[in-house]
């Protein structure tokens, strides 16, 4: 590896239970919104919910990670496959951006299967508007069924 980098992971409220399994596992495999860190190791110095809508926890978070050295910010696979699809995700992208200067990338784990079959049937996603949130978790079929 030729270097490290140092990320934070914003996770939707609705989920702000989960332990990370799908995010940490994806991570550690360069899968998902991971695979485009091939060349370097990947620390990661934050993992907190947005604390929910719209997102009261977006600037202190962003604040924090950045302190403790984040480079990039993902804001967590749960903000685009929850239902509804969390409805501030590019304008916490655009603020994070703006005021951090960093890079923030939408989506963690690959998309489950179960998650991308009902979304496509309800047809969350057809607006163009969300084919680049996606894009970073669509990975192949065995991939998306690995993490139902």
């Amino acid at each position: 590896m030729n270097s490290k980098t140092k990320i934070g992971i914003i996770i939707c409220d609705r989920y702000r239970r989960c332990a990370g399994g799908k995010c940490f596992r994806a991570m550690k495999s360069k899968e998902g919104a991971f695979s485009r860190y091939t060349d370097t190791e990947l620390e990661l110095v934050g993992f907190t919910s947005c604390d929910g809508c719209p997102g009261g926890n977006i600037e202190y978070a962003g604040e924090e990670m950045v302190r403790n050295g984040a480079e990039v910010i993902h804001l967590a696979t749960g903000l685009v496959v929850g239902y509804p699809p969390c409805p501030h995700i590019n304008t916490f992208k655009t603020f994070l951006e703006k005021r951090y200067q960093l890079t923030v990338v939408v989506g963690t784990h690959p998309i489950p299967k179960k998650y991308l079959d009902m979304h496509t049937d309800l047809g969350t996603w057809e607006n163009p508007d969300w084919k680049p949130l996606v894009a970073p978790t669509m990975s192949d079929e065995a991939t998306r069924a690995s993490y139902n």
